[in-house]
């Protein structure tokens, strides 16, 4: 590993420039890939596709041991769906009260209606402070706002510090999950991409992998100026905001440098301290099953005199983004994610595509809604089609998200951009379910284009039906239809 030079600025580097080199981004991927390419070059990967399965599984397998573990789950998920729901629905009054209490606090607060602005306001608090050396707590917002090129593009130097985030960085990779960055990546990868980046000795040993990461993070946090975290939620009524972890990375970024910055979406208040209770508990089960994250930080305000640690400023970015839009609307209940990734684990798409072949920055199920509704412009009108529509997602969601409603409300937002021959094959297809005479003919076309194969199910079948039946299990057509079966009963009697 190269040594760090006294009076130099930051801790080694790696052997390159990780933030200046990084992968294709979502967007050039969206650019030069479809929606159906992304899906197929994803499945095309095996050993990937196997470990998210394996991952996603035991996720499962653990939120619903943890949920068990309450004594009242449904009851719960309920009354976190009408808090959340209720707070979006006066979002004005809590976010007026929210910025009062924050201000008292000694909080200084910045509002951003667009990712553009976020950045924006971002790079300025960092320049008029001289910061060189920010480090990151794992956010989905600053994510979403792309905050880590513009910080660099303005010479601060940016380094993740969630062990996932971190060695996505390092590999000059992209995060696959809303919380299991690395959920795509094996221990050969992440020793490989260490040995690479940082110098050091090359183990597949987790724990070793881990004690590596910590040293080189350690000399990030002893000189970092700058420390930028996103928001889990923020209390109304006092002005505190909340961040969970389970590293106490959280902690490190967000009360050793002089100045923190949190940059939080707007649909993150919740109105009172006594609400918190509630999500904290659905937060980490729905995620991972634990009772509680290992670490919840509560900060109000910046470090006041006689206080040992904390930043000297705290800076809150009130962050829009399309959110406002939704408010009062269809589409509102969205807003009530958490971001705790249950729906993901469960989503039997998701599993076998990964996070890749969404190219967005919230993939899976929520991200198949989020995406396309807070930046309509931005090319992710198909990413409501990746669902099966089974209802796993909906079942999982914390905050009870109708996300199967929403995602074919959406369908048929953008049915108009499907391509020609799905637009055709749906007129053909409503025009045969007005028609008596034509269904009744498209029946008996039918069991002669899908006779019965192995096992009883169709095996293969003319043009598109090929493809579909190929992961699908379909049934053969039935020997007689019920209008006929209900002809013969007549007839009987």
């Amino acid at each position: 590993m190269e040594q760090a030079r006294s009076g130099s600025v930051g801790p080694p580097r790696p052997t390159a420039d990780v933030a200046a080199i990084g992968a294709p981004s979502d967007a050039e991927v969206r650019r030069y890939r479809t929606l159906e390419q992304r899906i197929a070059a994803a499945m095309a990967d095996a050993p990937v596709i196997q470990s998210i399965r394996l991952a996603t599984i035991r996720k499962v397998d653990q939120r619903e041991a943890g949920m068990r573990a309450l004594r009242d789950p449904e009851g719960l998920r309920e009354l976190a769906a009408r808090i959340k729901q209720h707070t979006l629905d006066q979002l004005p009054r809590y976010l007026e009260q929210f910025s009062r209490h924050a201000v008292a606090a000694g909080a200084q607060l910045h509002v951003a209606d667009d990712a553009a602005a976020a950045r924006r306001i971002i790079v300025e608090i960092a320049r008029a402070k001289g910061s060189k050396l920010a480090v990151k707590v794992k956010s989905m917002t600053t994510e979403e706002v792309h905050l880590n090129d513009a910080l660099l593009a303005a010479g601060v130097r940016t380094v993740e510090t969630d062990l996932g985030e971190f060695i996505v960085q390092l590999d000059r990779d992209r995060p696959s999950h809303i919380v299991t960055p690395i959920i795509h990546k094996n221990r050969k990868q992440i020793a490989a991409a260490m040995q690479r980046e940082l110098g050091v000795e090359y183990t597949e040993d987790p724990t070793r992998l881990s004690l590596l990461a910590r040293d080189y993070l350690r000399e990030v946090f002893r000189r970092c100026d700058l420390g930028v975290s996103g928001v889990n939620f923020a209390i109304a009524e006092n002005g505190t905001i909340v961040i969970c972890t389970n590293e106490g990375n959280g902690r490190m970024s967000t009360t050793r440098p002089r100045v923190h910055i949190a940059l939080m979406g707007i649909e993150k208040l919740i109105p009172r301290l006594a609400d918190l209770a509630v999500f904290l508990k659905l937060l980490a089960r729905g995620s991972t099953g634990q009772p509680l994250t290992v670490y919840t930080t509560l900060i109000n305000g910046a470090r006041r005199a006689g206080e040992i640690d904390g930043p000297e400023e705290l800076h809150i970015v009130l962050l829009d983004n399309g959110r406002s839009a939704l408010l009062g609307g269809e589409s509102s209940e969205v807003l009530r994610c958490i971001r705790c990734g249950a729906c993901l684990n469960a989503c039997p798409v998701y599993r076998n595509i990964g996070g890749h072949a969404y190219a967005s920055v919230y993939p899976g199920p929520i991200g198949s809604l989020v995406s396309p509704l807070l930046t309509p412009s931005a090319g992710h009108h198909d990413l409501p089609r990746a669902s099966s529509l089974c209802g796993a997602c909906f079942a999982a969601c914390p905050v009870k998200i109708d996300i199967p409603r929403q995602l074919v409300r959406l369908r048929a937002t953008h049915k108009d951009r499907l391509p020609l021959d799905k637009r055709l094959g749906m007129k053909l297809w409503q025009r045969v379910m007005m028609s008596p005479r034509l269904y009744a003919w498209a029946q008996a076309g039918l069991r002669l284009a899908l006779p019965g194969g192995q096992g009883g199910w169709v095996d293969g079948g003319p043009g598109p039906l090929k493809a579909w039946t190929l992961f699908r299990d379909l049934p053969p057509p039935a020997v007689k239809t019920f209008r006929q079966r209900w002809a013969e009963e007549l007839a009987d009697d």
